[in-house]
């Protein structure tokens, strides 16, 4: 009766497993949207973003001389997600820049005056 009781066991934990598993398996493949924006009255922006892609942190800078400023980019893996960065030029003004990841709510963060940085991630 124990051995009965301990097979089922074993094999309901093997069961659970192989389900985790195979979801992870899904997950991975599956693409998704990050949208990265950057909003305000600044001028001589410096953005830059990275995105997670395959496991693998893929960095890119963008400069803009006015705003709004815009990318979407899509990937896929385990990890989703992405950062940005705004800094403002000597000018100053406003800057708040935000990640949002398959139209979730976004992060966001605000930079005011000459140099000033702000970095939002998700």
């Amino acid at each position: 009766m124990v051995l009965v009781v301990c097979l089922l066991l074993v094999g309901g934990c093997a069961a659970v497993v192989a389900v985790f598993v195979d979801e992870v398996s899904d997950d991975v493949s599956k693409t998704f949207g990050v949208t990265y924006r950057v909003t305000g009255d600044a001028k001589d922006v410096a953005i830059g973003y990275s995105t997670w892609r395959d496991g693998n942190l893929s960095t890119s800078q963008a400069t803009a001389a006015g705003l709004p400023w815009v990318k979407k980019v899509e990937a896929k893996g385990l990890v989703r997600g992405g950062a940005l960065t705004v800094t403002l030029g000597a000018r100053g003004g406003s800057a708040t820049c935000s990640v949002a990841v398959d139209g979730k709510e976004a992060k966001t963060a605000t930079a005011t005056g000459p140099h000033a940085t702000a970095t939002c991630s998700y």
